[in-house]
């Protein structure tokens, strides 16, 4: 099956601003892609390994997903850059007609790294000084182990590229050095000038080849600085005077630290150009971090944990109904709850299934729970989006806003 796509031509903008609220940051707008328009704000469902965990194409789909995101970093891994190339790029390998972003790796290869020297410090019992030793960063690049078998590999800015490239993806990120939150200035301040560095040559490795498989592919760019605010606007000063499609906001404080994300929003934001969307990477944990992020101005977020959470039985629903909008179905309270299993955004498909058949599926380990429960809580946050961007261009995003998050 060879899926079809829609060319846009040069002078379509990729994005467009198309509503602005008067109370708050929040706008709605589109990017334009070859393979279909992305309404924003959106949350994109993470398919790491080219693939939503317990869902199909016709599922995501199903449940309104207008774009995905899959890991450079694993796929380069396994089954590599050169098969997904091989059968066309993502959206053949996957049967995914719409758009899909890759990220650059760079999170992967240093989180990942360092967790696998924690595993292997712990197996020598402290003795040799391994620290280091399975990932290094220098100027040209950063060589790493496989958290797999350990085999080793190097990923460069161009490298990085290069890869996304044959991966396919309409939107691709540019190679940076994802900082830890409340890491000390110095050490922020060079990994911030390595980012931005890797920035110029991510571009230039770009327009090398940016329509590898015959369709466009958009390049963004990475704000770093961690939680330094004058480090923050010198990054965002640099990485939107460049030619980047878009604009990430990246380091570990994204999502994670939503009360330094909404500080990191109000320093950047009014800097980035309003013709360019604005992506906070790692965030949509709660319901809530996907409304405190679009009341500071952004447009673009992902998240694993909406499927990770649903996997160990954690269940979006509507507000005031449980602390942070969700609750564990595996509580001996629901084993004979005969009601829905969330009081708002259910899937049409899901309705009938109440909350105590959900706790049997659980805690007998049947797979169908995951499935349901992966599907509802992605369409609990499409919907949530979809209710925001209709907020937004009504001038109601205030009263939205105030209903959810408290």
């Amino acid at each position: 099956m060879t899926l079809c796509y829609t060319r846009h031509t040069m002078h379509t903008p990729f994005f467009e601003q198309t509503s602005q609220s008067s109370t708050h940051r929040a706008r709605t707008g589109v990017m334009h892609t070859d393979h279909g328009d992305v309404e924003t704000p959106i949350f994109m469902p993470v398919g790491t390994q080219a693939t939503v965990k317990s869902l199909d194409s016709f599922d995501l789909e199903d449940i309104g997903a207008q774009i995905i995101l899959s890991n450079t970093y694993h796929l380069h891994l396994r089954p590599g850059e050169d098969i997904i190339d091989s059968y066309g790029g993502l959206h053949e390998f996957m049967q995914w007609k719409h758009p899909i972003l890759t990220d650059s790796g760079g999170f992967q290869v240093l989180s990942l790294g360092k967790m696998l020297e924690k595993k292997e410090l712990h197996t020598q019992n402290n003795m040799g000084d391994a620290q280091g030793s399975l990932v290094k960063i220098d100027d040209d690049g950063v060589t790493f182990r496989s958290h797999i078998d350990g085999s080793k590999h190097r990923f460069t800015p161009e490298e990085a590229i290069r890869i996304q490239h044959k991966l396919g993806a309409d939107i691709i990120m540019a190679f940076d050095e994802c900082t830890p939150d409340g890491i000390d200035e110095a050490y922020t301040k060079a990994a911030m000038k390595r980012t931005h560095e890797w920035a110029v040559r991510c571009i230039d490795e770009h327009k090398k080849d940016s329509s590898h498989h015959g369709y466009r592919q958009f390049l963004f760019g990475i704000i770093q600085g961690s939680n330094h605010e004058h480090l923050r606007k010198e990054s965002a000063e640099a990485i939107c005077a460049m030619d980047f499609d878009g604009i990430a906001i990246g380091g570990e404080s994204v999502g994670y630290n939503m009360e330094l994300t909404k500080d990191i929003l109000d320093w950047v934001v009014p800097m980035i150009p309003a013709d360019k969307p604005r992506y906070t990477m790692g965030l949509g944990h709660n319901p809530t971090d996907l409304l405190i992020a679009v009341a500071g101005g952004a447009d673009m977020f992902d998240c694993v944990s909406p499927t990770r959470i649903a996997r160990n039985g954690m269940i979006y629903t509507g507000p005031g109904e449980a602390a942070k909008c969700s609750y564990n179905i595996t509580n001996a309270r629901f084993r004979n709850d005969r009601t829905p299993i969330a009081s708002t955004y259910i899937h049409p498909k899901l309705a009938h299934y109440t909350r105590g058949y959900l706790h049997h599926l659980f805690k007998t380990q049947e797979l169908l729970a995951y499935r349901i429960a992966t599907m509802h809580n992605l369409y609990f946050l499409l919907s949530l989006m979809e209710d925001t961007r209709a907020a937004i261009r009504e001038d109601r995003f205030g009263e939205l806003y105030e209903e959810w998050v408290k």
